[in-house]
């Protein structure tokens, strides 16, 4: 059974993970040279620290106290350990990276919507984890026009 500090810890890492993933999308736009690959990438990075002022809201108190049912185990934390990004990495496996970083946060962020007991903080949360979804999407689509060329 998690008690509410648990998931002030957990939010905290969560917005390490917020962080991460804006210097990994900042410092992979600077890289690249197609301008729609720099756009999407920098829009991520955007999104991501967006992401994060949302959680130091509710980390902070200023949006609201927490509202989440103490007695369920979210099992989110298999999800923190986790190879650090390399910026030299290549495009395809910067890709995959990325895409499984969204599918992480698409899914703690779905299981704080599922566990929270306020309707505005579920709602939040279950925003939070449809823009995961769509970022994972969109690198998802890039991912398979980049692998797969030759279907075309």
């Amino acid at each position: 059974m998690l008690k509410l500090e648990s998931y002030r810890e957990i939010l905290s890492q969560a917005i390490d993970k917020e962080v991460e993933a804006y210097v990994f999308y900042e410092s992979v736009q600077e890289k690249v040279k197609d301008a729609n690959l720099k756009a999407l990438f920098r829009e991520l990075a955007e999104e991501e620290k967006q992401h994060r002022k949302i959680l130091e809201g509710y980390l902070s108190g200023k949006t609201g106290e927490l509202h989440f049912d103490e007695s369920k185990d979210y099992k989110v934390s298999s999800t923190f350990e986790r190879p650090q990004p390399t910026t030299d990495m290549k495009p395809l496996d910067g890709l995959k990276y990325a895409i499984k970083r969204e599918e992480d946060a698409m899914e703690m962020y779905g299981q704080f919507a599922e566990l929270s007991t306020d309707p505005a903080q579920k709602q939040v949360f279950t925003e939070l984890a449809k823009m995961e979804r769509g970022h994972k999407a969109r690198l998802e689509d890039l991912y398979t026009e980049m692998a797969f060329v030759e279907a075309w």
